[in-house]
């Protein structure tokens, strides 16, 4: 996704891992927004907090599109691991 095309207003999918459990995540909705104390900063609203708006996320612009990424990212390697091996 290119994040320059963002703009205040736009909502995305964004794939967000459990900090306390690395092997959990969740696609969870969030608003591209004006930064209330850094006008001019374009960012993410995600879980009741600002987050930059870098590429370091994952994110797509449909719920379908972040669920094939997710399963992509986390079912295929899932499968792959074989604790008996």
């Amino acid at each position: 996704m290119d994040i320059t095309q963002l703009q205040p207003g736009d909502t995305v999918f964004v794939i967000c891992r459990n900090p306390h459990t690395q092997t959990v995540a969740q696609i969870q909705e969030a608003a591209v927004v004006d930064h209330p104390d850094h006008p001019g900063r374009t960012v993410l609203f995600l879980f009741e907090d600002y987050f930059p708006l870098t590429d370091d996320y994952v994110m797509a612009p449909s719920y379908e599109e972040a669920e094939e990424l997710f399963n992509m990212y986390f079912n295929e390697s899932a499968s792959d691991y074989n604790p008996m091996s």
